[in-house]
């Protein structure tokens, strides 16, 4: 009897020792949403190779959706949550960090050559207070999908200016077709998307760099000219009867069968293009979205499509380094992108060993070296969800609804989110801000 006990007792001994060793080399990272094909491609292309190359650590994604930011918020709060951390953007990094919820990176950047691999634009997007906390995911920008073919049938050019925007998309009322195929079901912030774009192309990035800088109010001119005319449009039935129904896939199948004329929306609908626009991928376009009276056309407006950190709290930090690593990676750049773009245009500096199958669409290629050049020739604009604090770019996103549905003047809408911004300003959560 004692020597069977002996043996229960030492296998039980053995199990909890090897789940010790299973938790602690476990190598964890929440991420957002991402459909079966998605999911399967970060499988083969960043789960299996992590783990096939680390023996020693196990990587698990585990997809959280939409409640992804507030899950994170209140793990980290209590000191729980994963070791991989994936924000929203810059903004939501400054909180995170400054309540020492992060992990600083310059030593490992140093060690693993990231300031050498990485941008320096966007490497200092990640740092505050003189320390590195977070490394850009992706970047983006917003511009205006349209469907060639129906312009080609109907004579029409994509528009630069305001006014000439208005035109053509009172012309498409008249023929039954949505100007603005847009849609928030599903993800809310799909709201900030036409914010940003209006702030940027109409009230213009050097009027929005000073607003985030505290040089002037987000009451001013300029920023009432914008929210006035992106009610208007709103108004006019630009944005179509079905804005709170569609979401981003029904969205593109729309401006694909040509209900819908254009879209004002991300790059990150580069990886919906294959599907719905199969064999004819030569009927899509995409161009920077008109310019307002005095700003340089086009704008494209940045963003930094969430971020990577280390939780404080991390369980693995080393693993989560070599996992941020390989996202940074030669290798998992093509791997990727090759399936999936728009989503993953990590800002490498060398892109020479990058090489893409004739699968991706060279529209993908040319927009992206179009980011590029306009950010080299300060034709860039700033994005909501990467430069505005996390309350004030959540007010954002609720109160415009309000706007558009009249329950707010554009006036109220602008002062309640000077206010909050303010006091976000004051206390120290606003992203350092590069010059221009």
């Amino acid at each position: 009897m004692g020597h069977r006990l002996k043996i229960i007792s030492g296998a039980l001994v053995a199990f909890v020792s090897a789940q010790a060793v299973v938790a602690q080399d476990a190598v964890t990272w929440w991420y957002e949403a991402a459909n079966p094909e998605q999911q399967a491609a970060l499988t083969e292309f960043m789960i299996d190779k992590f783990n096939a190359k680390n023996p020693g650590d196990k990587l698990t994604i585990d997809y959280r959706g939409s409640e992804l930011d507030k899950q994170l918020r209140v793990a980290l709060l209590s000191g729980t949550g994963p070791d991989v951390v994936n924000t929203p953007g810059p903004s939501f990094v400054a909180t995170m960090a400054r309540a020492g919820q992060l992990m600083a990176l310059d030593d490992i950047a140093d060690e693993k050559g990231w300031n050498d691999r990485i941008l320096p634009f966007f490497m200092d997007l990640g740092r505050f207070d003189g320390q590195l906390y977070a490394l850009p995911k992706t970047y983006e920008t917003l511009g205006l999908f349209y469907n060639k073919a129906v312009f080609k049938e109907n004579g029409w050019t994509p528009p630069t200016t305001i006014p000439e925007l208005n035109a053509l998309a009172d012309e498409m009322m008249a023929k039954g077709i949505v100007p603005f195929g847009s849609g928030n079901s599903g993800w809310r912030p799909a709201n900030e998307w036409q914010v940003s774009i209006a702030l940027n192309s109409i009230a213009g990035p050097d009027n929005v760099q000073k607003a985030l800088t505290g040089q002037i109010p987000w009451t001013s001119q300029p920023f009432v000219e914008a929210i006035n005319e992106l009610d208007s449009w709103w108004d006019k039935g630009y944005f179509g009867p079905d804005y709170f129904s569609l979401n981003g896939e029904q969205v593109m199948a729309n401006l694909a069968e040509g209900t819908a004329a254009m879209s004002p929306t991300g790059s990150w609908n580069f990886g919906l293009v294959p599907e719905y626009f199969n064999g004819r991928q030569d009927e899509v376009g995409f161009v920077g979205f008109p310019s307002g009276e005095g700003v340089p056309y086009p704008i494209f407006s940045l963003g930094i499509g969430s971020t990577f950190s280390i939780s404080a709290a991390a369980q693995n930090p080393e693993g989560a380094a070599e996992v941020i690593d390989q996202v940074f990676s030669e290798e998992f750049y093509t791997d990727i992108n090759n399936v999936w773009q728009g989503e993953w245009n990590m800002p490498l500096r060398d892109l020479s060993g990058v090489s893409l199958n004739e699968d991706v669409i060279p529209l993908y290629t040319e927009s992206m070296a179009a980011l590029a050049s306009a950010v080299n020739e300060n034709q860039y604009g700033y994005t909501t969800w990467t430069f505005m604090p996390p309350a004030t770019n959540s007010y954002v996103v609720s109160g415009i609804e309000e706007v558009w549905l009249d329950i707010l003047s554009t006036e109220d809408f602008l002062a309640e989110m000077d206010k909050i911004f303010q006091q976000e300003l004051a206390e120290g959560k606003v992203a350092d801000i590069p010059a221009r």
